[in-house]
């Protein structure tokens, strides 16, 4: 049946995704026969061809075989966007073992409960890392740790500075031989019988991607080969002028999360393209590697062009080849957005998913109709809807409800949590937990998370719409709206707010702003002023870090 939000597709999107019954090992072999010089990889200069990439993951993998890794066995990557990083994740594929992406960020607790609840058998991690992975160590099931350093794909004279870098600013870890401890660049160069391809199909476990825990304990989605296969070739034909062999993309998302894995490392891959691998975002870096590169794709999250919007010296770099930019992770400001386009005359498009959906199910479509707040409209192949959560029925157009999706992208289940999965996936519909409403063109908006919603004196009031006002300040960089305990109130709104370098403002400036803009009961009644916000690596401000942090603060007054 044909959907109202169908009528806005661009010219040449189809309804229904068609995509190579084939694995991204598959799609690796493919790229090499047709295009083997093409760059698939950048890092810091070093230049990286399809048929050398493959060089690299056949010895990875034949190195991992001869360490015992068989299909099903779990192998978690712990590294930030370094070329290890996409030579382990294919290689693990080739094997039809499980990838177990893990946070570079993690301490010592997060990273025992991972590795024991995946069941990960091997981890590869940078040096860096390493000691937490150590102390853990014999809590979890894991039998080799293979260390990766950074400089291993630095290109000639980088690869000499770099350890006098890590001396002077204090990074340098040396570790020490150790049994089972091994190293990615000695795997590099041994000799190995070759690995057999194994017979991996499209339904076959490929990821246990674990959710950022922001409601209770991180869960393993478990996604298919067919699932990230699937999502990557949707993304590939939502961007109606992508050109094989020629795009460029800044690739400063992490590749552990499920945003950086598929509009990054994924769709360079689909469409035989360069990933210029960013391992931190540093917004001078992106700067130089967009006018270097001449990128053409840059997806990213909010505070990433916030950051750019703000940095003084943006007018010194030719950043004008960025054509194509998806936003994801958390809501866009509209007035980012503007801002963004008229800094690079590319265009910036929010785009909306989660871990469970391989992420993307909504794109604004990049240069067809679209609209400011919205996140767009469901990709090919793509059903949603939104719903009474507790009955599953369908809500009228512009009611707000939950919002499920249905799609061949929609994970298995979360590992090792049946009651979990049986309340997130109800007859084919994964209900997001995000609260949402759909207007009579078939665009969808986010209203907020379940979790995140405050309830004040009965009323309802959703920390985007605030977010959004508070956007609209001209001497406000970044904000982040939250609910926190009131007595009269039961939850009262509280704004965190990073203002523009060299900017001031009080408390009351800002709420008078909101007054004009929104309803009473919605205005924040506290102001905070702090120097940045709490981010996950990707760029995600953590409402409930500044939660925890307020009532932290709370008790210390008692």
């Amino acid at each position: 049946m044909e959907k109202i939000w169908q009528a806005n597709y661009e010219k040449g999107v189809p309804y229904e995704i068609e995509y190579p019954e084939i694995t991204f090992y598959e799609i690796l072999e493919k790229n090499v026969r047709e295009a083997p010089d093409a760059i698939a990889y950048s890092f810091f200069g070093n230049k990286i061809t399809y048929s050398r990439t493959k060089e690299y993951v056949d010895q990875f993998a034949s190195a991992l075989y001869d360490l015992g890794v068989r299909k099903g066995t779990r192998v978690a990557i712990m590294l930030p966007n370094l070329p290890q990083y996409p030579i382990a994740h294919l290689a693990i594929i080739k094997l039809g073992a499980i990838i177990v992406p893990t946070n570079p960020l993690y301490v010592e607790r997060e990273i025992e409960y991972q590795m024991r609840n995946s069941g990960a058998e091997y981890i590869i991690v940078l040096n860096l890392m390493f000691n937490r992975v150590k102390k853990v160590w014999k809590n979890t099931a894991l039998k080799k740790v293979i260390v990766a350093e950074v400089k291993e794909y630095l290109p000639g004279i980088l690869k000499l500075l770099y350890p006098i870098k890590e001396k002077k600013e204090g990074t340098f870890v040396k570790i020490e031989p150790q049994e089972n401890v091994l190293f990615f660049r000695d795997l590099m160069k041994n000799k190995y019988s070759p690995a057999p391809k194994e017979n991996v199909t499209l339904d076959d476990t490929a990821i246990f991607l674990y959710t950022g825990g922001t409601t209770g304990l991180s869960k393993g989605a478990v996604l298919t080969h067919r699932n990230i296969v699937v999502n990557a070739f949707q993304a590939k034909v939502w961007v109606t002028d992508i050109k094989e062999k020629e795009e460029k993309t800044i690739s400063a998302l992490p590749f552990f999360h499920s945003y950086g894995m598929t509009a990054c490392m994924h769709l360079s891959m689909v469409s035989k393209s360069h990933a210029i691998l960013i391992p931190r975002f540093d917004v001078k870096m992106i700067l130089q590697a967009i006018q270097k590169y001449k990128a053409t794709l840059f997806p990213g999250v909010p505070t990433m062009y916030v950051a750019i919007n703000n940095y003084p010296d943006v007018k010194k770099y030719d950043i004008g080849s960025i054509r194509v930019c998806l936003s994801g992770g958390a809501a866009l400001p509209v007035e980012v957005q503007r801002e963004f386009e008229r800094i690079t005359g590319g265009r910036l498009v929010e785009a909306y998913g989660l871990s469970e959906t391989s992420p993307a199910t909504h794109i604004t479509p990049v240069y067809g109709k679209r609209k400011e707040g919205s996140m767009g409209i469901p990709v090919p192949s793509t059903d949603a809807a939104i719903v009474n959560n507790e009955t599953m029925e369908e809500l009228p157009v512009g009611e707000v409800g939950e919002l499920a999706v249905k799609g061949p992208q929609i994970m298995k289940e979360y590992w090792q949590m049946p009651e979990e999965t049986a309340a997130a996936l109800k007859n084919g519909w994964f209900l997001t937990g995000d609260m949402a409403r759909m207007d009579e063109d078939g665009f969808f908006y986010i209203v907020d998370r379940k979790k995140d919603m405050i309830i004040a004196s009965g009323f309802n009031i959703y920390p985007r719409e605030v977010e959004e006002v508070l956007f609209q300040h001209p001497k406000i960089a970044e904000a982040a709206v939250a609910g926190v305990p009131d007595v009269y109130r039961g939850e009262t709104v509280k704004a965190f707010v990073v203002l523009k370098k060299g900017e001031t403002a009080t408390i009351e400036e800002i709420i008078d702003f909101c007054k004009d803009k929104l309803a009473k009961f919605k205005v924040p009644k506290l102001v905070e002023f702090r120097d940045d916000l709490p981010k996950s690596l990707i760029g995600k401000v953590l409402r409930r870090v500044l939660i925890e942090e307020e009532k932290k603060k709370r008790e210390g007054i008692r």
